[in-house]
């Protein structure tokens, strides 16, 4: 059989929720609380294995990191997932807002899925977070343009991550990182660096990347001495530390409010 991206070896450190079992993507689906998972015509049987060790894997990592119970990735059973199928070509990896769907590339998706995660979970946020809003709005692209509802103490500590992603110390100005994101796209004569759906995704996967002891290639990869981190296109290691506190903070607090609701 031809080997394809999907059979190299991901590095991860991390610890064994499998102890070597294959799991399969019912298990998946129910072990992350996603509405649906769908497989793309041209997955076999042995990509399916593969890919559902990887994403089960690396989807228990995400949950470790943000001290989430397993089941909220799945963010209430409102985000589908479909691997090798339903992508946009040339693309690793994507979320459609208007299905829910956060789709993996068979050979390409890869180290995208922290990226497009946070995207999902931006998606659905945002008719929480924001009394006015669209189906396809994203809650830190609305965060410019209206104040947010802070009244839960959640959304509270959620409005201090999107701040300190986008606004200067002083609150006052875009943000260093922001700003740099602008250059891109003047640069690149385009507009994708400095929406703020990606300036918080990509401040999101460079947390992820971040993490002393969990590391995951499958999860998030080519960010770290990446050539768009030597560009500033990530936070710097000053401007991570107020980030990073802010993201777990708001996770953990979600992650103590939702085991005190199971049990």
């Amino acid at each position: 059989m031809k080997s394809t991206r999907l059979h190299r070896h991901y590095k991860r450190t991390g610890p064994d929720y499998r102890f070597g079992d294959q799991v399969c993507f019912d298990e998946l689906k129910t072990t992350f609380g996603f509405k649906t998972i769908t497989l793309g015509n041209w997955v076999t049987k042995e990509e399916q294995h593969l890919s559902a060790n990887l994403i089960y894997d690396s989807l228990a990592d995400l949950a470790q990191i943000l001290s989430l119970p397993p089941f909220a990735i799945g963010l209430r059973g409102t985000l589908n997932l479909a691997f090798g199928s339903g992508g946009q070509k040339g693309v690793q990896a994507h979320y459609a807002p208007s299905t829910r769907t956060l789709a993996l590339a068979k050979n390409a998706g890869g180290g995208a899925l922290a990226h497009e995660w946070w995207h999902a979970f931006d998606h659905y946020i945002c008719k929480h977070l924001f009394v006015f809003n669209k189906a396809n709005d994203f809650a830190s692209s609305l965060w410019l343009t209206q104040p947010p509802d802070t009244t839960h103490p959640l959304n509270q500590l959620l409005d201090q991550v999107y701040k300190s992603i986008l606004l200067s110390n002083d609150g006052n100005k875009p943000s260093a990182f922001f700003q740099r994101g602008i250059q891109l796209d003047r640069q690149a004569q385009q507009l994708y660096y400095s929406l703020p759906q990606e300036l918080s995704a990509r401040a999101f996967e460079y947390f992820v990347a971040n993490q002393p002891s969990i590391k995951n290639e499958f999860l998030v990869c080519d960010v770290i001495n990446s050539k768009l981190e030597r560009a500033g296109g990530f936070p710097n290691a000053e401007e991570i530390q107020p980030i990073a506190k802010n993201i777990e903070r708001y996770f953990h607090s979600l992650g103590h409010a939702l085991h005190c609701q199971v049990n």
